[in-house]
């Protein structure tokens, strides 16, 4: 099987450079392993069978000793031993050197189990499953970072490779690097749905050796797919669980499957922007629901490429979910991140990208071309509010947006005489 390039090569390799040790962190089956092993002098697998015993035997008496070895050092699924951590920071005080080990994990640690932070020592980055582009179906004709850095930048008359039917296959799929090399469509619809059902018998109960129920994790995971992209509280999503009869569901129960399913970066919600520009009421501040992948949601409810062909109101929402995986693929720096704006007068941005140096987007999600008026409508009306503020508060005014930008599941893109970007979400890369 030949490795297909990520984005994640070229930040592990600078980060090695700089840091005593990296951790990659992100979903199970993600990719992260078969990356470190790409840069890796030397590799230990915590969850080897045949060796595992051994491992962990030697991390109770002298954890150093697993750390012997060519550098890089690849510590595959070091959480199984988070005493690991320490005894890699140690030994990196010991050598100061840079390039000492790569940590990769699935499931976040609890904190407790850890003496120190690793700041300066230890660097994190999230891996997340492959993009459009690194998984060679976006054409990669528009780059991110080119459009922030000339924002005239002509994109006219570029086209997409892929139809709406491409990317309704391609969002069942997932960015799943196993899924890649099989060539069987029907095969590559398995490994999303082997992953959640691995998620909920076994991943859920096992991160923290606490007994989860399998039907319970699946009734949640169905009931955030229902709410994908959207607001809707706690209670709502809770009422939704046991609507059914089948099953109930307290509120500290519901809370501590979703911290697990976080913790195991199956859920990733997105959190709100709330820039100054209305009233701290005026502005939601709740998470949007949001999953690492759209074949989650997929997978989760049951459908396919071919029922998704007749619902694109349903693949509207889960399109989204794929623009925010690919934008979070395609800017893995320190401190970019993805938020969303949402006020109580109807307004919004689906996604605000924010990049490390200030720099940002605004961006809708709109799969079909009738709905790119409304999007573009909203994000002038956004950006125009963010003027009137600096206007009014000289003082303390805020960057307005570099970008406005609509991801579209159409063919072409262009720049409006308005200066909003129409981009289809298979023209872009990193």
């Amino acid at each position: 099987m030949s490795y297909l390039k990520r984005i994640s090569d070229n930040i592990l390799s600078e980060r090695l450079e700089a840091f005593g040790a990296v951790l990659i962190e992100g979903p199970k089956w993600c990719g992260k392993t078969t990356t470190a092993e790409q840069q890796a002098k030397s590799v230990i697998k915590m969850q080897d069978p045949d060796m595992s015993s051994e491992y962990l035997a030697t991390v109770e008496s002298k954890p150093s000793l697993l750390l012997l070895g060519k550098t890089p050092r690849l510590i595959d699924e070091w959480q199984d031993a988070p005493v690991l951590w320490d005894a890699v920071r140690t030994m990196v005080d010991n050598r100061q050197a840079v390039g000492q080990f790569i940590l990769t994990g699935s499931n976040a640690v609890n904190k407790n189990k850890i003496m120190h932070s690793g700041t300066g020592r230890i660097s994190r980055m999230k891996m997340l499953p492959m993009s459009l582009y690194e998984s060679n179906e976006s054409n990669g004709k528009i780059s991110l970072l080119e459009l922030f850095n000339n924002t005239n930048l002509d994109i006219d008359g570029i086209t997409s490779d892929m139809k709406i039917e491409d990317l309704i296959f391609s969002a069942c799929r997932g960015g799943w690097p196993a899924s890649i090399n099989i060539k069987s469509p029907k095969a590559q619809l398995l490994i999303a749905q082997n992953y959640v059902d691995t998620v909920c018998k076994e991943d859920i109960s096992r991160i923290d050796n606490i007994k989860r129920d399998e039907f319970l994790t699946r009734q949640i995971l169905r009931s955030y797919s229902r709410n994908i992209s959207t607001l809707s509280k706690n209670s709502s999503i809770m009422e939704d669980i046991v609507a059914s009869g089948e099953v109930s569901c307290t509120k500290p129960t519901f809370e501590d499957y979703v911290d697990a399913l976080t913790r195991l970066f199956v859920i990733d919600n997105i959190p709100a922007w709330c820039p100054a520009i209305r009233s701290k009421t005026a502005i939601r501040s709740g998470f949007k629901r949001s999953f690492v992948d759209p074949s989650i949601a997929v997978a989760t409810l049951g459908l396919s490429p071919d029922a998704l062909m007749t619902q694109l109101k349903t693949f509207g929402f889960i399109f989204e979910q794929m623009c925010v995986r690919d934008l979070r693929s395609y800017n893995p720096d320190f401190n970019s991140h993805i938020s969303y704006y949402r006020d109580r007068y109807g307004l919004e941005a689906d996604l605000v990208l924010h990049l490390s140096n200030g720099r940002y987007a605004l961006i809708e999600c709109k799969l079909g071309s009738k709905e790119i008026e409304d999007g573009a409508e909203h994000l002038k009306e956004l950006k125009q509010l963010i003027q009137i503020h600096n206007k009014e508060e000289k003082q303390v005014p805020l960057r307005e947006p570099d970008l406005l930008i609509i991801l579209t599941g159409g063919q072409m893109a262009y720049t409006r005489q308005d200066g909003v970007k129409i981009i289809p979400i298979a023209c872009l890369k990193d």
